[in-house]
């Protein structure tokens, strides 16, 4: 089997097999559907692992596998560019995807759309494959816009429920907005540059550093400014970031699995990918750094402050994937893509960790999702409760944690950046250390420390379910679920301790991303200052774990973690007396900054009001009153003016015939 095959069969395994289950599961036991997807999405991560080896020790492989279309000097391509960074991302995709398979097996077991969940997660696998893999801006858009849809099924699975199908169609109207903007940067770049190559726009883009464009009037602007921010406003959808972030927490109206498959590895972090791939071309420009690491602090910062209020065990983590997002987009905006990129990475094994051993809770609760209604778990939950404290460990930056090293190298690289807003955001991913510490650990403590609220509520039987639709109130007490359930989050809490320590030093201080990440370290010179301070004071992993114990981020996260431990185990009249004293400031994030209902009464009351005008002017007046309608009636006038002349009376048509007789003679007739 040949590399070329090897890269083919990694995407297309994961898609046989969602055909497979799509098409012929009403044919085959119920089983088949979790064996053919757990089966080809094993096989892409096996091969995964192989190439990631392969490409460690040989050149990138850069190739087109077939040509969709050409039209007059342009070509359209599929192809493969496989180098460490998508190779990286492959085993990570491809890990955390069978992670989710495996738990699916169990979650959703009793669950009537199980061939289709099943094919719809393989389906999602191949979306982001395809996206991580692409060598050209076409392929790269197809596997944008076919993750996006798949997301669009997956967010609304249980389509019975309208807030499910208020969900997706929310995720899938935002996200054409951030679109738009991609694919007008993507037509920018064909147009300047002739091609949709990587390598020939990346090789071509030093010459058009300094091109200008007329947009509005006679005012000009710098091309790969505009380039590099229509780029990064489709991963402001994608990734969502503020202020397209508003379908994100509402995506939690799908199946857990879901939530742990499109927040950890796979489709907000294709943004963060895209902008990693693209440092070519945002080095060229610094206002497009600019604008992106103060986009990327505000939704660290604010996403972080709308977890503390949130009582939905889903939701909070939800938020907390905002805030994280918004770290890794900081990092972007400090040129420090290397580093965005190892967050990604960790991010991925702690924050499905954290979704899936919150499904492990709803199943145990029978499917109450209120942290307000629970409490020592820890009781009933053993391994979920371990495996949960590593993924907030982490989450928090706890030294030696693998979230510890990407975080921390963040901060570091803001605060070395010189770039303007680099201020702001160093204060923003400051301050959001001891945000996310303490929300993390509120809902920990809740959850599975302190008093067991759920005996109030076990003989209720109106709980509300917001996960399952078969989900009922039960009087048993909570139960750890299977290993099926069990064993994805074991897998998943090793790399959530250990892959940190592992790859700091090759992915951010050695050859890892040579030829693959460019940085122009005379204009932006973080990660040059951040390589001479882990050479000369830091040296390795320990040594910056040993150093982190002493730092600002690590007293931050101390005492956020000791805050939530004293107001939710010790005085929990102190927050819901803070709560009452800052009605104003609550009422704040409990309507999200207001941006869902700005969006309602301006966009979405807007486009119905235009809607309702066009109907009534352009349908309605226009083309049945004035077109249809309108015929219509001069036709009927027409025919009435006629119909006068059908008298009925033999004296008036002989008299009609004796003069038209005349004028023929007299018109047609010759002299």
């Amino acid at each position: 089997m040949t590399m070329q095959q090897i890269y083919l069969a990694i995407p297309l395994l994961p898609l046989l097999a969602a055909a497979l289950v799509g098409l012929f599961a009403k044919r085959m036991p119920r089983s088949a559907a979790h064996v053919l997807t757990i089966l080809g999405v094993g096989l892409s991560f096996a091969l995964s692992v192989l190439v990631l080896n392969d490409v460690m020790h040989s050149a990138p492989y850069n190739e087109t596998v077939y040509s969709w279309l050409k039209t007059g000097n342009f070509s359209f391509e599929i192809g493969f560019l496989i180098d460490n960074l998508s190779a990286m991302m492959m085993v990570v995709v491809t890990f955390v995807s069978l992670m989710v398979h495996i738990y699916t097996v169990g979650y959703m077991a009793e669950d009537p759309g199980y061939a289709r969940f099943f094919s719809y997660i393989s389906l999602f696998t191949f979306a982001m494959l395809m996206l991580v893999m692409s060598n050209n801006f076409m392929q790269l858009f197809f596997g944008w816009e076919a993750v996006g849809l798949v997301s669009y099924l997956l967010i609304g699975f249980w389509y019975t429920r309208p807030t499910a199908i208020y969900a997706n169609l929310k995720a899938f109207l935002v996200n054409r907005v951030g679109d738009f903007g991609f694919l007008l940067g993507i037509a920018l770049i064909l147009f300047h540059f002739g091609s949709l190559d990587y390598a020939s726009v990346f090789s071509v883009a030093p010459q058009m550093a300094d091109v200008q464009i007329n947009l509005l009037g006679a005012s000009s602007w710098s091309l790969m400014t505009v380039i590099c921010i229509l780029l990064f406003i489709g991963a402001m959808g994608k990734s969502a970031q503020v202020p397209l972030h508003v379908w994100l927490p509402d995506s939690m109206e799908g199946p857990t699995p879901i939530s742990a498959l499109i927040h950890a590895a796979t489709m907000v972090t294709a943004g963060i990918f895209m902008v990693a791939r693209m440092s070519p071309l945002f080095e060229l420009s610094s206002t497009a750094l600019s604008f992106v690491i103060i986009i990327g602090s505000i939704t660290a910062l604010f996403m972080g402050f709308l977890g503390i209020i949130q009582n939905d065990i889903k939701r909070v983590v939800a938020y907390s994937t905002l805030s994280q997002l918004g770290y890794m987009t900081v990092a972007l905006g400090a040129s420090a893509y290397s580093v965005a990129i190892f967050h990604l990475m960790t991010h991925a094994f702690f924050k499905a960790l954290l979704f899936l051993g919150a499904g492990a809770v709803i199943m145990g609760m029978h499917h109450d999702q209120d942290i307000r209604n629970m409490g020592n778990l820890k009781k009933y939950l053993p391994v979920t409760w371990i495996t949960s404290l590593i993924g907030s460990l982490a989450l928090i930056g706890t030294p030696f944690f693998a979230g510890f090293y990407s975080k921390d190298s963040i901060i570091e690289a803001v605060h070395a950046s010189t770039i303007t807003g680099s201020g702001f955001a160093y204060f923003a991913v400051v301050a959001g250390v001891f945000v996310t510490a303490f929300y993390s650990f509120r809902m920990y403590f809740l959850v599975f420390h302190g008093k067991e609220k759920w005996r109030a509520h076990k003989h209720d039987a109106h709980h509300d379910d917001h996960d399952h639709p078969h989900g009922l109130a039960s009087t048993d007490d909570p139960h750890e679920p299977g290993w099926v359930i069990k064993l994805p989050l074991i897998l998943l809490a090793i790399p959530s301790m250990l892959i940190g320590y592992i790859a700091i030093d090759p992915m951010l201080y050695g050859d890892f991303f040579k030829g693959v990440i460019y940085v122009d370290y005379a204009a932006h010179p973080a990660m040059q200052e951040m390589t001479h301070h882990w050479h000369s004071t830091l040296h390795n992993a320990s040594g910056m774990a040993l150093h982190g114990l002493l730092s600002l981020p690590f007293a931050l996260a101390a005492a956020g973690v000791l805050l939530a431990w004293f107001f939710y185990t010790q005085r929990p009249d102190i927050p819901a007396m803070l709560q009452s004293k800052l009605g104003f400031i609550n009422q704040i994030l409990e309507n999200k900054y207001g941006f869902d209902a700005f969006n309602d009464k301006v966009f979405a009351a807007g486009s119905r009001m235009l809607g309702t005008k066009l109907w009534q002017i352009g349908d309605v007046a226009i083309i049945d009153g004035a077109m249809v309608n309108g015929t219509a009636n001069l036709i009927a006038k027409a025919a009435s003016v006629v119909r006068k002349l059908q008298t009925g009376l033999i004296y008036h048509y002989a008299f009609a015939m004796i003069i038209g007789v005349f004028l023929m003679l007299t018109f047609f007739t010759k002299v």
